[in-house]
């Protein structure tokens, strides 16, 4: 019986995983980008975050993944900690939909839903139906996968060692709390947890008094996700995952004291279990953001004692221009130079970060690079437009030609963004596909890289000093990093020759080599500007 009960559970909530795993496909592909500029147009106004939390959460069917996009966004500096709160509160709330569908009962119509989902995704031809099936589908093999959860379950009535238990959690809620969150943070997944105890509830194994301690306690073993993606990660990335589980324990503690009361609320809210157990699940994250939220700033004042450091937040858009400018080319082009040069710093600490990835196989700075590679593309467009604008004025001939330079620049700029994430994707091909370096192309990668990285610091420093001398070294090391790079690729080539490295490796190695060697081109193409600038300027003089 026993095993019987244990296969059953492994196999329905394996299917219940895998149906939500494909309905959050599917609801993706659909909404496309758009999951993620929810959350980069998100202000500082509490309200907006909590509803865009639950409307991404609502999307990708998981309060533990928009967290984790949370701190990715955080570690890339795009977001603050009262930001990322405000979206883990909406993420709570957002969770609580899936509870809310499990708990419809839609058992006998699960075979014709995944029968049109697969017969949809197999025969539609355009993308946008098959992403309906697919969806169906996902959405079928969710309740088939409680079903079976359910069926598995129903041994446990005529076993005294479960039923002593279940009346050991009623006597004592604090155990079962313990024993949900325990239960969730081996699964990382409270929707789970949430499932099986809707299972036990429709064979009667529990009731709601034993149900919502599972609940509160499914809610706070969510938290490990979070906590798991934020190690390694920033100041603020570790400050949402402290404040997400400080938030959920708060919660459950003072849930925890009028425990009887909540209980004898959710009773009322339906006839039927399941529906009372899921409604419960939505009015405790829905009381919980309601209590917690109006405090925001002396949650995230409290967070910030308990995890210090310097919160570093990267705005996605410009900073320095500004309208009023653009009738005073002079200003507004003085503006640019500023908006060039936090552009390219953006762009070195791109740089360094890859390097890392490469050679530390650190995956999580990897989505960091990518958001910072969009941070660079929305400047340069901005930038353009604003140049355009200028252009229209009346210009001298050196303002005329100034102009042009820092348009070219920002081209410059973007495109060594472009290399950094052509190397990125190299680094996730090493990381994914486990392929490693050789000390000796470690070694030669961080001397080249280091190279690459001085000549585009001192071609942004030549920018912002308009200075000679500094922007002539550039123009000097162009051909040292061009003698380098054609030196480390014939040594790494007679190494692929000899079978001393992979061959998979030597390619990504030499196409790396590629890749910052262009880089280097855009950082003397920018110090060549600034030189070609400063000997015209000397002409008309």
């Amino acid at each position: 019986m026993v095993l019987t009960i244990i296969f059953g559970l492994i196999g329905g909530l394996g299917l219940f995983l895998f149906g939500m795993n494909q309905l959050s496909e599917g609801l993706q592909k659909i909404a496309g980008n758009r999951v993620h500029q929810y959350l980069e147009a998100l202000s500082l106004n509490p309200l907006k975050g909590v509803l865009t939390g639950t409307a991404v959460t609502a999307i990708l069917q998981s309060s533990s993944a928009t967290s984790v996009i949370a701190i990715g966004f955080a570690n890339a500096g795009l977001l603050n900690l009262q930001q990322a709160i405000s979206i883990n509160f909406g993420a709570n709330i957002g969770t609580t939909i899936n509870a809310q569908i499990i708990s419809l009962q839609l058992e006998e119509y699960i075979l014709p839903i995944i029968g049109i989902g697969v017969a949809i995704y197999l025969f539609a031809r355009r993308k946008v139906y098959q992403n309906v099936g697919f969806i169906m589908l996902g959405f079928g093999l969710l309740f088939l996968g409680i079903t079976i959860m359910s069926q598995s379950l129903d041994p446990l009535r005529d076993y005294p060692y479960f039923i002593n238990l279940l009346v050991k959690v009623v006597e004592y809620p604090l155990l079962g709390i313990f024993l949900s969150a325990l239960l969730t943070a081996v699964i990382q997944s409270s929707g789970a947890t949430i499932a099986i105890i809707i299972s036990l509830s429709l064979k009667g194994l529990i009731g709601l008094d034993a149900a919502i301690p599972f609940m509160l306690g499914a809610n706070i073993g969510t938290c490990v996700t979070a906590l798991l993606a934020s190690i390694g990660s920033s100041v603020t990335g570790k400050r949402i995952a402290v404040a997400h589980i400080l938030s959920k324990a708060v919660g459950v503690a003072v849930f925890y004291i009028f425990l009887k009361q909540f209980t004898f609320l959710a009773s009322l809210t339906s006839n039927t279990l399941p529906r009372q157990i899921a409604n419960a699940h939505t009015l405790f994250n829905v009381a919980d953001t309601l209590i917690q939220l109006p405090f925001l700033n002396k949650i995230a004042h409290i967070i910030t004692l308990i995890v210090p450091g310097e919160e570093h937040i990267i705005k996605k858009g410009t900073l320095y221009l500004e309208k009023r400018f653009i009738n005073t080319p002079a200003i507004a082009m003085g503006q640019v130079t500023k908006e060039l040069v936090r552009m390219g710093d953006i762009a070195v600490g791109m740089l360094k970060n890859v390097l890392i990835a490469l050679l530390d196989n650190k995956e999580r700075i990897i989505e960091d690079i990518y958001l910072k590679e969009e941070i660079l593309n929305t400047i340069h467009r901005e930038i353009t437009r604003y140049l355009v604008q200028v252009s229209q004025k009346s210009l001298s001939p050196s303002q005329s030609q100034r102009l042009t330079h820092l348009m070219n620049i920002s081209g410059h700029i973007e495109r060594v963004g472009d290399h950094i994430e052509n190397i990125t994707e190299l680094a996730e091909t090493k990381i994914n596909e486990k392929l490693p370096f050789s000390p000796k192309a470690a070694k030669d990668l961080t001397y080249i890289f280091s190279k690459v990285e001085t000549s585009l610091r001192y071609a942004l420093k030549a920018l912002k000093k308009n200075d000679v001398d500094i922007a002539t070294i550039v123009a000097k090391r162009e051909d040292e990093i061009d003698r380098i790079e054609e030196q480390l690729r014939d040594e790494h080539i007679d190494r692929l020759t000899k079978g001393i490295c992979i061959t998979e490796s030597g390619i990504i190695y030499i196409d790396i080599l590629s890749n910052l060697e262009r880089i280097a081109d855009h950082a003397y193409n920018i110090s060549k500007m600034v030189l070609d600038e400063i000997a015209n300027r000397k002409h008309l003089a």
